[in-house]
This record gives C-alpha cells, sequence and structure tokens, in this order.
C-alpha cells in the first residue's frame, strides 16, 4: 500500500488535477492562476447559460403561480356558489316530515288505547256505558287523526313536487354554470 502511494506521488498530476490540487491544497474556493483565456470564456458562457436558465426557470415558477391563484380564485367562487346552492337545498328540506311522524306516532298510541278499551267493553257488563263512550271519543280521535293525516299527505305530496321542480331549476342553473 505504501508503494501504491510512492509511485502516486512520484508521477506529476495531469493538467487539470493541478487545478483541483491548488484549489484543494489551499483551502480556498479561488480558482487558480492557471486558468486561460479560453477556460475564463468557457465558464463566462457557462454562468451565464446557468443565469439564463435559473431566470427561465423563476419566470415560469412565477407564471405557474400566478395560474395557480387564478384557480384558487375560482374555486373560492364555486365553493362560494355550492354553499349557496346547499343552503337552498337544506331550506327545501319538507318540515312536514317531522309533524307526519308525529301525528302517525299520535295515531298509534290511540290504537293501543283503542284495543283494551273495546276488550274492556266486551268484558265488564256494568262499565260497558263508560268504556264505550271513551271508546268513541278515542276513535273520533283517531278519525280526526287520520283527517287530519290525509290532509298533511296532500301538502307533503305537493311540498315534495315543488320541491322537484325546484331541484330541477336548480340543476339547469348549475347544467349552465358549466
Amino acid at each position: 500500500m505504501m508503494q501504491i502511494e510512492q509511485q502516486q506521488q512520484q508521477q506529476p498530476p495531469p493538467p487539470q488535477q493541478q487545478n483541483q490540487l491548488t484549489v484543494q491544497n489551499s483551502g480556498s474556493l479561488s480558482f487558480s492562476s492557471h486558468l486561460s483565456k479560453e477556460d475564463e470564456e468557457i465558464s463566462k458562457s457557462a454562468l451565464s447559460t446557468f443565469r439564463a436558465k435559473e431566470e427561465e426557470i423563476e419566470r415560469k415558477k412565477m407564471e405557474v403561480r400566478e395560474k395557480v391563484q387564478l384557480q384558487l380564485g375560482r374555486v373560492e367562487e364555486e365553493t362560494k356558489r355550492l354553499a349557496v346552492i346547499r343552503e337552498e337545498l337544506e331550506a327545501l328540506a319538507d318540515p312536514m316530515r317531522k309533524e307526519v311522524a308525529q301525528v302517525r306516532k299520535k295515531i298509534d298510541a290511540v290504537n293501543k288505547e283503542l284495543k283494551p278499551l273495546g276488550h274492556t267493553c266486551q268484558k265488564k257488563e256494568r262499565e260497558y256505558k263508560e268504556a264505550l263512550e271513551a271508546f268513541n271519543e278515542k276513535n273520533k280521535e283517531k278519525v280526526q287523526l287520520i283527517t287530519k293525516l290525509m290532509e298533511i299527505e296532500q301538502l307533503v305530496s305537493e311540498s315534495e313536487r315543488l320541491r322537484m321542480k325546484k331541484l330541477e331549476e336548480l340543476s339547469k342553473n348549475i347544467d349552465s354554470l358549466h
């Protein structure tokens, strides 16, 4: 190993290696004075080419940044439009649905109350009159609730028709945006 190192030390380094050795041995980043004018011109040409490429990269980067900003602006506008449409859709939610559910629960509750009352009428003769009155009242209430339910269902049908019409209009508006 020592012999290889000695042989390398004895051989003079080629000119490029001399420049590199000068730079490495001096410990500084300055070029050696051995550079010819041709080398300087090549260095200047390479440097100007590098700068031109850097400027081109910077210019393209700015163009891309501007395009991204434009797209972000469009996205924000579309997001606002979608939020408005979402609010309109939420406003179209059927307000009668909750009321229909409550009326159905009341009907179920009344039906549950009617069964024991009917059985009470059949089983207990002496309480017949009182139980029959309560039964008739609950039947009236059931009929009223069913009538009300039918009215609400008509309103729901009308509401659904209007919502479908509005949804079609919104769909046309969305299609016209594209």
